[in-house]
């Protein structure tokens, strides 16, 4: 089975710095699996804080993972300097998977590239179709189309 090759910058339409800290590493001197998650989760959170996306208090839009993964192309850890590149790879009645890449600082091609499932929830935690306002906020991390 071919590998997927890695995604580039050219991909993705937003992008977060982020900063690897020493207590990501383990003790093979790379970042655990467990740290690539928490940095997607804080990236998405962030940018949907930037956008006006209510995550917290009475007025937060909830959203539930139901599905998440990673790929690996190439070690980042302590202290690479990376930006997060998100998109938007499909969206669906209820749904949507939204996909961040790891970038280290200067290099075009990812060195990982995670996704996450979410379902829009109601109070009892039912699906509900999103909104059309959630959906053109969304739609901003659609990339651009290809070049000619």
């Amino acid at each position: 089975m071919p590998r997927t090759p890695p995604p580039v910058r050219a991909d993705f339409a937003a992008f977060l710095p982020v900063q690897t800290r020493w207590a990501d590493n383990d003790e093979y001197g790379h970042m655990n699996n467990a740290t690539y998650f928490a940095i997607f989760d804080n990236v998405i959170s962030v940018w949907q804080m930037d956008q006006g996306i209510a995550i917290r208090g009475p007025d937060a839009i909830r959203f539930v993972v139901v599905e998440n993964g990673c790929i690996y192309f190439r070690e980042v850890g302590f202290p690479d300097a990376l930006d997060a590149g998100l998109r938007l790879a499909a969206m669906g009645t209820s749904s949507y998977r939204i996909e961040v890449a790891l970038f280290r600082e200067g290099e075009d091609a990812a060195a990982t590239l995670g996704f996450f499932q979410n379902v829009l929830t109601d109070a009892e935690g039912r699906p509900r179709p999103i909104p059309d306002d959630l959906r053109a906020v969304l739609r901003r991390l659609e990339p651009a189309p290809a070049g000619p």
